[in-house]
């Protein structure tokens, strides 16, 4: 079998099972109030040069964004996304579970527009019956996004500067933020996004550790007794030295961005095998995630040579886009195999 669906099947990058097995019989406070944690914390501090910033760790991506939204937002806010956003399609309404609607901009390969944010809210806060409306309290972006596409920092200040004018909150989905730090060209850093953005969170369930994402407020915005809204929200993990040991190792040398250095490279061997075999990508993503559109027939005889991919969507009767995922786990072999898979498939 050749496995490229996610960058979440395997288990945690050898380092930090070593670090965990180190620590097995070590007894620690609970609910991340350790030292683990604090150690984490502050080097998460430093990468981001941002020596104000508070950290907390949850467990999923889901979870963390349901419990950042529902916590920063008023009960009268929802929180702005694009169509293809993350908590717009893929999160089983687990925002709007929490009282929130999620108001929904174009998307432009997974991006959103300041200047279309902008024409949002001013037609919000300019209809004579906004008070009778749902307030945009909060932007929503990923980074990468769900296509594994990128915003400049052009575009991230952009979106920021809007945000800034009308009084609304910035939150940035880092689920896959170690493949975006380290995708050639890319010009946004960790100081950028802490700069720019009022909350974010660096995701470890896909970037190398066996779960957890660490969410960083950048502006002592810290919502008020957050460890209780945590815990209300089911959310709150007693075992926390777990999560704060693995973003401790993450962070101890450069770790996560080689993790991400590592898939980037074997995404881009993959993508340049999919050109030589003659396909055009679906669309052009400089991160871990490769996206293609292929015939039903040929989806099949994959299938049948033992190749797993995530279904993306339908684009056409008998034709559907799918993705391939490398990660801190996969090897270079694996991705030379699959090329040559397709390259028998399509002639057959």
């Amino acid at each position: 079998m050749i496995r490229l669906q996610n960058d979440y099947s395997e288990g945690a990058h050898p380092r930090i099972l070593q670090r965990l097995a180190e620590i097995n019989l070590e007894q620690n406070p609970g609910y991340c109030t350790d030292a683990y944690c604090a150690d984490a914390a502050e080097k998460i501090r430093q990468a981001c040069a941002c020596p104000e910033a508070e950290v907390f760790f949850l467990v999923g991506g889901t979870q963390t964004n349901q419990v950042v939204i529902d916590t920063v937002l008023a009960p009268y806010e929802g929180v702005v996304a694009a169509r293809t956003g993350h908590v717009s399609c893929h999160e089983a309404g687990a925002i709007e579970f929490s009282g929130h609607k999620v108001l929904t901009l174009p998307q432009h390969e997974g991006r959103i527009s300041a200047t279309e944010l902008q024409e949002l809210a001013r037609s919000f806060w300019q209809d004579g019956n906004h008070e009778h409306m749902v307030f945009p309290g909060m932007v929503y972006i990923s980074h990468p996004t769900e296509y594994g596409t990128l915003y400049s920092k052009k575009e991230l200040e952009a979106i920021a500067r809007v945000c800034r004018e009308f009084k609304m909150s910035l939150y940035m989905d880092g689920a896959r933020l170690a493949y975006g730090l380290t995708a050639p060209g890319t010009d946004v850093t960790l100081a950028d996004i802490a700069r720019l953005c009022d909350v974010f969170y660096i995701g470890g369930t896909k970037c190398g550790a066996f779960f957890g994402e660490a969410v960083v407020f950048t502006k002592g915005n810290m919502p008020a007794h957050f460890l209780t809204r945590v815990k209300q929200h089911g959310a709150l993990l007693a075992k926390g030295h777990i999560a704060g040991i693995q973003f401790d190792t993450l962070f101890t040398g450069n770790l996560y961005c080689e993790i991400g250095a590592h898939a980037i490279r074997l995404a881009q061997i993959l993508q340049q095998g999919l050109r030589d075999a003659g396909l055009e990508l679906y669309i052009n993503s400089p991160t871990n995630q490769q996206f293609v559109e292929l015939p039903d027939t040929v989806i099949r005889k994959l299938e049948e040579r033992g190749v797993v991919y995530s279904f993306w969507e339908k684009t056409a009767p008998g034709k559907t886009v799918i993705r391939f995922v490398t990660s801190w786990a996969t090897k270079e072999e694996t991705v030379r195999e699959l090329i040559q898979i397709i390259k028998e498939t399509l002639i057959e």
